[in-house]
């Protein structure tokens, strides 16, 4: 992994977590250690019901770990309180879903621009912002439909540039494109990780999908609790 390096933006240290059903314990984290490096793009891979959402939530700040600490640019986030959380959650993290989660009595450019206003920008530069992202998707000429009136592939775009609007150091994506057909999720992802590469933030994507495991520059599995790595050319 990218132990020692200066450019690491996020490490998960010894992260445990693990859920009560009845007198049973189910463990689904066991002393997770994970480091992830500007500009890399990393594959999390794992069968259903392996925990790689509980992973991304408690990377993401969204979720505490029982024990161990996540690390955001060298700072300890797990002590820290629940507005000191979220701040750091809007300044360094960007969050893309299986279901894009849009508002939808809002249009894409609002959709867009929502987060950044609420971050402290201007509604103008904020718009500025949303349209330029968006224009990178694909989608100028869908700024002001609302999410009803686009395709599922251009909703979870919309979602894209909202997560990216406020310029994260790390996107955590959970089956991004899941829920398209694989036609359009070829497409999305394509635009996903030119976005990624054109801004040289880090990603974790959680995925099922082997082909686009294959164009990262890491893949981890997620399995019985632990944390593997291989090469994303022996899948």
């Amino acid at each position: 992994m990218a132990g020692g390096r200066k450019d690491l933006v996020l490490e998960l240290r010894q992260i445990v977590r693990g859920f009560g059903l009845g007198e049973t314990r189910i463990d689904v984290l066991k002393k997770i250690n994970f480091q992830l490096a500007r500009g890399e793009v990393v594959a999390l891979l794992g069968p259903s019901g392996s925990g790689k959402s509980t992973l991304l939530h408690i990377a993401g700040l969204l979720e505490k770990p029982e024990s161990g600490d996540v690390v955001i640019h060298g700072k300890a986030c797990t002590t820290m309180s629940d507005s000191q959380r979220t701040a750091m959650r809007r300044k360094e993290l960007g969050f893309v879903y299986q279901f894009h989660h849009l508002l939808p009595e809002f249009t894409a450019m609002e959709n867009v621009a929502l987060p950044q206003m609420i971050a402290g920008k201007s509604r103008r530069k904020a718009e500025e912002k949303a349209a330029q992202l968006l224009g990178e998707l694909g989608l100028s000429a869908r700024v002001a439909h609302q999410p009803m009136q686009l395709s599922g592939g251009e909703q979870q775009r919309v979602a894209i540039a909202r997560a990216l609007a406020n310029g994260p150091a790390v996107l955590l994506a959970d089956e991004p494109t899941g829920n398209l057909d694989p036609r359009t999720a070829g497409a999305v992802f394509e635009n996903l990780m030119a976005l990624v590469r054109g801004t040289g933030l880090a990603a974790l994507i959680a995925t099922h999908n082997f082909d686009l495991a294959r164009t990262m520059d890491r893949v981890v599995r997620l399995e019985d609790g632990h944390l593997s790595e291989s090469a994303p050319g022996a899948l």
